[in-house]
């Protein structure tokens, strides 16, 4: 190695390193800032389900009076053509139940929401007219064929269960009187839904 080459090789070595860029993840700034919007951004999410919570109540409290409404309505339809004596009792419990928590639901959304069949939704109001279109058809086909109280016994069953589970739902979101009333309901309709699900002619 001649003078030159060494004098260069010891330059090299004791040259500085350049310091590494900084990364802008790096900067203490940079992620305050970062800190600073997912807090925004998590508190407008709990803010809008807190604001949104009285709408949801209110809407699914209008789609269930729609159901119960338009389920009584198939019941008063066809509660005449059934011929098992305790079915037709068994019918006339569920059509008086409906009709007595259809009207304090009504009673409690007009005093709250100033409710007005008008104001539900024409979303719910299709989805459940077709539920209940179809539910009439299924009885008529029944009927025709002699297969009614089996029939209509397993849609009762059904249209029930409907009914209970969007009344449980509906309660873990209050506490107030509707709670009072969706339980007194739920309670009494549990008796009458296993009694609809066991229904056999030939008992």
């Amino acid at each position: 190695m001649d003078k030159q080459e060494y004098l260069n090789e010891i330059s090299a070595s004791t040259r500085p390193v350049a310091p590494p860029k900084k990364s802008i993840f790096s900067s203490k700034i940079l992620w305050v800032i970062l800190a600073g919007v997912v807090a925004f951004v998590i508190l407008a999410i709990i803010g809008a389900l807190i604001s949104g919570s009285g709408s949801s109540v209110k809407d699914r409290l209008y789609a269930l009076i729609t159901r119960i409404d338009n389920t009584s309505a198939v019941i008063d339809e066809y509660r005449s053509d059934i011929k098992s004596s305790s079915l037709r009792s068994d019918t006339a419990s569920l059509s008086t139940i409906l009709s007595n928590t259809s009207k304090s639901l009504t009673d409690y959304a007009t005093a709250k929401y100033n409710y007005k069949p008008k104001d539900v939704k024409q979303s719910v109001q299709e989805e459940e007219t077709l539920a209940k279109d179809a539910l009439t058809d299924e009885l008529f086909k029944a009927k025709i064929n002699g297969l009614l109280d089996d029939t209509f016994a397993h849609k009762m069953a059904y249209e029930v269960s409907i009914i209970m589970t969007r009344e449980a739902q509906l309660m873990k979101s209050t506490s107030d009187d509707l709670y009072s009333i969706l339980d007194g309901s739920y309670q009494s309709l549990d008796i009458l839904y296993h009694k609809f699900d066991n229904f056999s002619e030939t008992q």
